[in-house]
């Protein structure tokens, strides 16, 4: 059983991100700028923020951080968004989700320019990449990727099941999954799927994103598959300092000994997220997506 090492494929893919910023800054082409706006004061997001934002740092990018109170209206934050699209310094763009109630993530999402959408989440990219054309790909389904291609796991002709269908992991994974180069045969699965055990078991892949702690136990995995743990679920616990733990959406104990792969929780596919938005920011800059 080999641990698919998020926090190594990362610090991997920054220093090559690094490299290529300093070869960038000698020939005197621009420095890769990333922008994020944060509403509130949500305990994650700050944490997923200042993360970005030290990250940004480490690769030699800009980065600019814009913080409003939870009132901000709907319509200030929108304005914001159609300047920094104007602004031809900054390359990406992250609005830090959820947002309050009162803002519809959906028009914000929408009102990002789509060239500088380095989360991949608007619908321009979303359907670019379902037609297999050049796009930003969203940061975790990037970052899985990452790790499947630099452990060099076998994808072709093997059966992948995803389960989870969200627009952030899930839908976009089936879609990866599936192209052309990869050519794995996908079945994408959801709480409505009817004998999800039979269909898990006969997997090559099983990438699981759905948010319950432990869900994919071992009785559902057969030997030698590779899973993806994409879950993350703080529990409590009296053995840690915090009161609490980190658990993904595989029970890692019982299904890691039948595995050829695994990703840890915490350590596997979390770390490859801010990486992948860097790339994604760099590719911004380099006019890579929208030439």
């Amino acid at each position: 059983m080999i641990r698919l090492d998020g926090k190594q494929t990362s610090v991997a893919l920054k220093n090559e991100i690094a490299e290529e910023v300093a070869k960038r800054k000698e020939q005197g082409l621009k420095q890769p700028h990333l922008a994020a706006i944060l509403v509130g004061n949500n305990g994650a997001s700050e944490t997923y923020v200042a993360n970005k934002v030290k990250a940004c740092k480490e690769v030699g990018f800009k980065s600019s951080l814009i913080r409003y109170e939870t009132s901000v209206s709907e319509e200030e934050l929108l304005s914001r968004i159609d300047k920094i699209n104007q602004d031809q310094d900054i390359d990406g763009l992250i609005v830090q989700l959820p947002l309050p109630d009162h803002i519809s993530e959906e028009k914000v999402t929408e009102r990002i320019n789509p060239n500088k959408d380095v989360d991949g989440f608007h619908p321009q990219n979303m359907g670019r990449l379902a037609l297999g054309s050049p796009c930003y790909v969203s940061a975790t389904p990037h970052g899985i990727m990452e790790l499947i291609s630099r452990y060099n796991i076998e994808t072709s002709g093997k059966k992948c099941v995803v389960i989870g269908r969200s627009n952030i992991v899930g839908r976009p994974m089936s879609i990866l999954m599936s192209q052309k180069g990869i050519d794995a045969t996908v079945t994408l699965c959801h709480s409505r799927t009817v004998g999800l055990k039979e269909i898990c078991l006969e997997a090559d892949i099983i990438i699981a994103a759905l948010g319950k702690a432990e869900f994919l136990k071992a009785d559902m995995v057969k030997e030698g598959a590779t899973i993806i743990d994409v879950g993350i679920t703080r529990v409590p616990s009296d053995k840690t300092k915090s009161g609490w733990k980190l658990l993904g959406d595989v029970d890692f104990e019982n299904v890691a000994p039948k595995c050829s792969f695994i990703t840890p929780v915490p350590g596997g596919v979390g770390p490859m997220t801010i990486a992948s938005l860097l790339y994604n920011t760099l590719m911004s800059a380099k006019n890579e997506i929208y030439k």
